[in-house]
């Protein structure tokens, strides 16, 4: 296949952020238009540019996010089988998409996801931080907030997106995961290890970073070099 040939790019936010701040401002559509590809990035419901769910009519209703999914999966309808990037929270909707739509992706990042896959995190102590004053020992709420705030969202869209209905994903969910997978953690992110994700996916493989967080992962030179050698690029 020609580089001409190499299909678009996907590539999905963490939570609190958005595609200009996750993608843009670290240089990865550059990075990425640098050897011919095409980008498409989008904002989740509730974050950035994305529009509010219409239904139900309170865009604080966790209800309203259940098809995050959904809204994914239509900003590339007919462009199947692409490549996709994700960080956090937009990895694990990857993940999630790749194991009900099987095919969908070719080549599949996902950085800073690991062992909460199959048991998800509790989203309360972040929801507490958005919700009123953060606890000083609450670290990862506070930079949620702060996060959040100076991008202008909208805490209570926040907060429902973290509540949204969610069905746990099981092995076997993961075992009909078509794509290759790179898997790539910070060695101090909560979210390491990686290996039991990386083992549960039929074609994976992990890349561990040294000295780096979960926030500081997708501005890592070393995950920019990862991936980019994963694409092909």
């Amino acid at each position: 296949m020609t580089q001409a040939q190499e299909p678009p790019v996907l590539l999905v936010h963490g939570f609190a952020s958005s595609a200009e701040h996750n993608w843009r401002r670290p240089g990865w559509l550059d990075l990425l238009a640098d050897c011919g590809r095409e980008t498409i990035a989008i904002d989740l419901p509730g974050h950035g540019t994305a529009p509010k769910p219409a239904k139900p009519a309170n865009p604080g209703d966790p209800a309203g996010y259940q098809e995050v999914e959904a809204h994914v999966a239509a900003a590339v309808q007919g462009r199947e089988p692409l490549d996709a990037i994700g960080f956090s929270a937009g990895a694990h909707v990857l993940l999630r998409l790749a194991a009900d739509q099987p095919g969908t992706f070719g080549r599949l990042a996902l950085l800073g996801i690991g062992r909460g896959e199959l048991t998800p995190a509790d989203p309360e102590p972040i929801v507490a931080a958005l919700t009123a004053e953060p606890d000083p020992e609450n670290v990862t709420g506070r930079v949620f907030r702060r996060l959040a705030d100076g991008l202008g969202h909208d805490r209570a869209a926040l907060v429902a997106f973290l509540r949204r209905p969610q069905r746990p994903l099981t092995p076997a969910d993961l075992a009909r995961v078509t794509a290759q997978v790179l898997v790539v953690l910070g060695d101090t992110d909560p979210a390491c290890p990686g290996d039991g994700l990386v083992a549960a996916l039929p074609d994976a493989r992990l890349v561990t970073l040294r000295g780096v967080d979960h926030f500081g992962t997708p501005a890592d030179v070393r995950c920019m070099q990862a991936v980019l050698g994963f694409l092909g690029c």
